[in-house]
Parts: C-alpha cells; sequence; structure tokens
C-alpha cells in the first residue's frame, strides 16, 4: 500500500530529474504557499506538471538587463523597443525568473528618484521578480550622501561606467563611492573600458576617413577594456569593495581579473552571451551593425577565454545585457562608431543557447551551466537562498527544461519586441517546457501566460563580500 502524503501541495512537478549547483536526482517536488515544501517522497498536488524525461532546474537569474531608458526619447529619435512587460515575457520564455534592471536617473533625478519611478513603472508590468541597479552618472556630494539610503531602502547595488566623461572628471569622487557602496554592504556593478581610449579611437578613426558600424571594432579596442580591468581591480584593492566587471569580453581583460582574483581579492566577473558564440568577423557583414554591443565581438581567442573562464570559474556568471533596437534602427546608415546604437535582444536565447552550447557540448558541466545562469547570482546580489536553488522553503522558481526540444531561433517571432536577433538561424537544444515563478505556472507548453505585474520587486539586505 502506498504511504498517504501528509498534506496536499499546491503543484506537484513530477517525474523530472532536479539538479542544482550541487546535486542531481530523478524526483517529485511539492510546492505550496509559493515555496518549494518537498523534495521527494509520495506527493499529491492540486496541479500537476508532468516532467517527464525533462531536467528541473533553478529558475534563471539575469542580472543585467536594460527595461528602463536613460531618458525618454523625444519624438522620431529611437529607443530600446522592450520595457518591462515585453521583457519580462522574453524573461520568462527563456526559463529567466529573475532579473536586475540598470536604473538610471533622468536630467534633475535623484538616485532615489529615478529607483521610484522605475519600481512604478514595474509594479504593474512586471511579469517576473526584479531587482534594481543604482546607475551614477555623476559623483555629487548628494548622490554620495544618498548610497546608505539605498541600503537601507533594500537597493544593495550599484552601477558605474568607466566609458563615461564623468568617471574620468570626476575619478577621486567615483573611487569615494565605490569604497562607500562597499562599506554599506552594496555591489558595484563596472562597465570596464577606459572612455579617454575610447573616444580617442573613434575620433582617430573619422579623422582617416573610417569610422562607419563596420568599424566599431577598432574603435573599442581591447587594450581599452584590459586598462580599465586593472584600474578597476585596483580601486577593489585600495577600497575594499567588492567589484562585478560586466560584460567582460576578451582574454587580457579577463586575465587582469584573474590576477586580482589570485589575490583574493572581491573581483567578480560576468560575461555576456554574444561573446560565447560570435567573432568581430560578424560586424563586417553587409548588416553588421545589428550585432553592435559594447565591448565589441572579439576575435576567436578571445572566444575561448571566456568558454575557458566559464568552466574554471574565473567568470562567475552569464548576463545577456538584454537592450533590444530594431533592426532598421540599428544598422541605420547616417551611424558612425560614436552614435552606434549599442545593444540586442538576449534575454529569451540566454539559458537555452548556454545549455546547447555549453553543457550539450561537454564545454560546461549542468552543474556550471546552473551556477552561472542562477546560483551564482543569487549568492552576490543578496538573494540566496531565496532564489537560486531547489530547497525546502526557497521560492519554487524553476525552469522544466527539455534537453531535447530543438527550434530555429527567430527573433521576430519571438516575445521581445526587437523583430530580429542575432542568432536568427541557429538551431538550439534545450527549451523550457514549463517555466515556475514563485509556485505559479507562468509558460505552459511554449506559451507564456503571465499576467502583468505579477512580479515582485526584491528587496535585498546588505551583504558582505561572497
Amino acid at each position: 500500500m502506498r504511504p498517504v502524503p501528509d498534506f496536499e501541495c499546491d503543484l506537484v512537478v513530477r517525474g523530472g530529474t532536479v539538479v542544482t549547483a550541487g546535486s542531481s536526482a530523478e524526483c517529485d517536488l511539492g510546492i505550496s504557499d509559493g515555496r518549494i515544501s518537498q523534495v521527494g517522497g509520495f506527493l499529491r498536488g492540486r496541479r500537476e506538471i508532468d516532467a517527464s524525461g525533462a531536467l528541473v532546474l533553478p529558475g534563471g537569474l539575469d542580472m543585467h538587463v536594460h527595461l528602463s531608458s536613460p531618458q525618454t526619447p523625444e519624438p522620431g529619435v529611437p529607443a530600446w523597443v522592450d520595457d518591462f512587460r515585453s521583457g519580462s515575457r522574453a524573461a520568462i520564455a527563456g526559463g529567466v525568473t529573475t532579473i536586475g534592471n540598470m536604473t538610471f536617473p533622468r536630467e534633475g533625478q535623484s538616485l532615489r528618484q529615478a529607483l521610484a519611478h522605475d519600481l512604478s513603472a514595474a509594479k504593474d508590468t512586471a511579469a517576473t521578480d526584479y531587482v534594481l541597479h543604482s546607475v551614477m552618472i555623476s559623483p555629487s556630494p548628494e548622490a554620495l550622501a544618498e548610497l546608505p539610503l539605498l541600503v537601507s531602502e533594500g537597493h544593495t547595488s550599484l552601477k558605474l561606467f568607466m566609458t563615461s566623461e564623468e568617471f574620468e572628471a570626476h575619478a577621486a569622487d567615483m573611487i569615494t563611492a565605490i569604497r562607500i557602496a562597499g562599506q554599506h554592504g552594496m555591489l558595484t556593478l563596472i562597465h570596464c573600458e577606459d572612455g579617454a581610449l575610447v573616444r580617442s579611437a573613434g575620433e582617430h578613426l573619422l579623422a582617416s576617413g573610417r569610422g562607419s558600424l563596420a568599424d566599431w571594432a577598432d574603435s573599442r579596442p581591447e587594450l581599452s577594456e584590459r586598462a580599465a580591468v586593472e584600474r578597476a581591480v585596483a580601486i577593489c584593492e585600495v577600497t575594499g569593495s567588492p567589484i562585478y566587471i560586466v560584460h567582460l569580453s576578451s582574454r587580457s581583460a579577463l586575465q587582469s581579473a584573474r590576477r586580482g582574483q589570485l589575490r583574493g581579492l572581491p573581483v567578480f566577473v560576468e560575461t555576456r552571451p554574444l561573446y560565447l558564440y560570435l567573432t568581430s568577423g560578424a560586424l563586417r557583414e553587409p548588416q553588421g551593425g545589428k550585432y553592435i554591443g559594447s565591448p565589441p565581438l572579439r576575435e576567436p581567442a578571445d572566444l575561448a577565454a571566456m568558454w575557458s573562464g566559464l568552466a574554471d570559474g574565473s567568470i562567475h556568471t552569464l548576463g545577456s545585457d538584454h537592450a533590444p533596437w530594431s533592426l532598421r534602427d540599428k544598422i541605420d546608415d547616417s551611424l558612425d562608431v560614436t552614435t552606434a546604437r549599442q545593444g540586442v535582444a538576449d534575454l529569451e536565447t540566454i539559458m537555452p543557447m548556454l545549455f546547447s552550447a555549453g553543457v550539450r557540448t561537454g564545454r560546461i558541466s549542468l552543474q556550471r551551466f546552473i551556477s552561472l545562469t542562477s546560483t551564482n547570482a543569487a549568492r552576490l546580489f543578496g538573494l540566496y537562498p531565496r532564489k537560486g536553488t531547489i530547497a525546502i522553503g526557497s521560492d519554487a522558481d524553476l525552469v522544466v527544461l527539455d534537453p531535447q526540444l530543438r527550434r530555429t531561433i527567430d527573433g521576430s517571432s519571438m516575445q521581445s519586441n526587437a523583430d530580429y536577433s542575432v542568432y536568427d538561424g541557429r538551431e538550439v537544444y534545450g527549451w523550457p517546457r514549463f517555466t515556475v515563478s514563485r509556485g505559479e505556472v507562468v509558460l505552459a507548453d511554449g506559451q507564456v501566460v503571465a499576467e502583468p505585474g505579477r512580479g515582485q520587486w526584491l528587496r535585498r539586505n546588505p551583504t558582505a563580500a561572497p
């Protein structure tokens, strides 16, 4: 006689192989009140998901997305085409259940006012859970004074751009911002390209009669990234504050970060899907402008280095840097290397592409895949163990991934409002059959069924460096 369960779960995920960053077992999962309530054993649920033949993984965390524009565009001026509504649908379709949005202050806004603006925008539209990263453009005394207040209000991450003229003009104050952030339990995200070197390269190209979109790689040379990473590591060392290098792209920059890591410094590294599948040759194609991101696509040796970093742990996370445009606006002939529109749609493809090109080929293990797409980000951004794992008491954020489910990428039919994907035509194995967010099925058999506004902002407590 089969045992009778003590209670009936809200949802049972039955028949799949449950995998975390540290374990794997074929068993059923019980979910009650939005959280994992039982792992294994005899379960009965009011609703069931058939996960037979599939992998049951922690939902993805993509901590680098752009779903709110830095400034409200003027009429007729192109802008990113996704907001919290469409972007969160793309996330769900790809198995991502938590996103981290870059929140830029508009002209005249304080950091707190900018966060309040995005919280209001996301409240009625986001279908996934989310955090907001406060972007500091100018380290004014007022902005520096706000940082401890942000932490007290649950915002524990700060974003800086070394490409900006403000960074160079106020370098000492930017370093102070990083120091204050670390002292109060914030993680500082840094875009590492040396702004002076980038501006010099662009001006030189234009002066020499070049500077079209096809010259994008030359306008942001690898040495500008390497120099910025070296400086960021030095700032980490002098302040003692943890840093998170976003979208690292080159072998030499990774080597610089590794040297800091080997010295025991809290230097954490994110790379971006673009740098795992494409190289600079794509920029010289007839519509090469559609591949433009910052830093630019690199060389085959750099691509190989990124895969090596994913496998050996020197790269901690994968972030999409989702910032989509229409194809027409990306390849506009009037643009040059100083005005190019940076960013691509990658939220829906970040997890399936990595599974297909990484796990399926043996480049990375399945456990490493989970660390890169979920667990490490949850730890770094103060969300673990609520997010990033499958354990009793954790939020029931799951992706039921079918390793045999094959699709050919067609950006025009995906959830993002972008009308293309940089991977159009690629055959990819390993798509979500179901996505579950806090116990609610939000993707069923490939169809997004989540209601706008169901996503929750996640308050984070101050954290020490992991």
